[in-house]
């Protein structure tokens, strides 16, 4: 039955093994310098604006803000000597325009009276600000919003300055201070160096693999050649926007994925990672092997049926869970229709999307890594801050295990150092230390 489900999908183009590493990571390599240097690339590489060389403030408490799903939260942050980060008056409501549509003022005045509980508590001239929705980056640390995403109905904010609504809304308040934009995956990589401050990193690397995925590392100035107006002596945070990377196969059921999808031909790379995919990745997988009698008639009618009047793919959770050994009992590959035949070529069908994925989030992490220039020192390892549900919950193939051996794998190869580190609320902790940085 394996040998039968390892056909199928080879002959479909998924096929773990061939995976050629050293191509993949050759070819982000190309892609990244090709970004930097303003030539046509999948990836975005967008510059910050932030230097991880400033110092940072110490006890010093700084008001955050974080925006980039359909919740907005403000605190009020201080790191320690030892880069131990203090959330204090930690606050949510639902994101602005998401109860309705608002103007651009309105919209600004909701930010602005939501902060304006905490702003007493901190001297700090910045507000630090985790923004994670479309945004085009100045190098005043202000931000241009591009489009919104995740449904929110704000239209005349589209095109206008985020930092600058914010200021201008607080100053008719009695409030005077500057706002400094970053997003998630920058936040992610700052978090990181909050921890650097008591430890000997030569460099740092933000990754993010949950619903979606990116990846930001810290690029010297001088490669960064489509912005000839920067300090070749210095250096910034890349916002690497890989989920665009689109140099690489896809088998034909990423094919018939991304037809599916809104935005077909776009963001290739984390439609075949990231969770927000991979659920339905295998749905589609298994109403394909329908047409080679690898399942069972009732377990078939129980697989089409998600792609009957209504598309209903099986969730990441359910797929992950039932994969992964640890199925509740409304999971739909629990049903009466799946004899345990059919559950041994589910799990046979659909592990090696997990297994890939884990190979190919190796690879994004390592070129990020390698890309630094940086960790040839045992002793000053390179930190990579890791952040996301994909990467820390799913169960299947002992996915984490198997990214952190894969990366091993290619960076002792290259004797780099590196070090994987986890930083709970690393986009309020990485907007603190942007605040902060003097």
């Amino acid at each position: 039955m394996v040998a039968s489900a390892n056909d199928f999908l080879c002959a479909q183009g998924l096929d773990v093994a061939s995976i050629n590493r050293e191509k993949i990571l050759a070819a982000f390599a190309e892609e990244m310098a090709a970004g930097l240097n303003n030539e046509p690339s999948s990836l975005a590489m967008i510059p910050s604006f932030i230097s991880i060389d400033r110092e940072v403030q110490i006890n010093q408490p700084v008001v955050v803000l974080d925006a980039g799903g359909t919740n907005l939260r403000t605190a009020v942050v201080s790191i320690n000597t030892n880069g131990v980060a203090r959330i204090g008056e930690f606050c949510k409501r639902a994101m602005p325009g998401t109860e309705g549509e608002l103007s651009r003022d309105a919209f600004f005045e909701v930010l602005a009276d939501f902060t304006l509980s905490r702003l007493d508590q901190s001297e700090t001239e910045t507000i630090g600000f985790c923004f994670s929705y479309p945004a085009e980056i100045t190098p005043d640390g202000d931000a241009r919003l591009l489009y919104w995403s995740k449904q929110i109905e704000a239209p005349e904010v589209v095109n206008t300055m985020i930092g600058t609504g914010l200021r201008e809304s607080l100053a008719k308040r009695g409030y005077q201070r500057r706002v400094v934009i970053l997003n998630d995956t920058v936040a992610t990589l700052l978090a990181g160096k909050s921890m650097g401050m008591s430890r000997g990193y030569s460099a740092y690397v933000g990754f993010i693999l949950g619903t979606g995925t990116n990846t930001a590392y810290v690029e010297n100035n001088r490669n960064i050649t489509k912005r000839p107006d920067l300090s070749p002596s210095g250096s910034m945070a890349i916002n690497v926007e890989s989920g665009g990377f689109n140099k690489i196969s896809q088998c034909k059921f990423d094919q018939l994925l991304d037809q599916r999808t809104i935005d077909p031909g776009r963001y290739r790379f984390e439609k075949m990672i990231s969770g927000a995919y991979l659920g339905t990745l295998g749905t589609i997988v298994m109403l394909e092997a329908l047409q080679t009698g690898l399942f069972s008639e009732s377990a078939a009618t129980a697989i089409a049926a998600r792609e009957g009047s209504e598309w209903r793919p099986f969730s990441n959770k359910e797929l992950d869970d039932f994969c992964g050994n640890a199925p509740a009992g409304d999971n739909p590959f629990l049903d009466a229709a799946f004899s345990a035949a059919d559950r041994e070529m589910v799990k046979a069908l659909c592990t090696p999307i997990y297994q890939r994925a884990a190979v190919l989030a190796a690879i994004n992490i390592a070129s990020a890594v390698i890309k630094t220039g940086a960790g040839q020192d045992p002793a000053a390892p390179v930190c990579v801050n890791v952040d996301g549900s994909t990467y820390y919950k799913t169960r299947t193939a002992d996915f984490k295990g198997r990214v952190q051996a894969e990366l091993q794998a290619l960076l002792e190869k290259r004797a780099l150092a590196y070090e994987l580190v986890c930083v709970a609320d690393s986009p309020v902790i990485g907007a603190a230390v942007a605040g902060l940085m003097i």
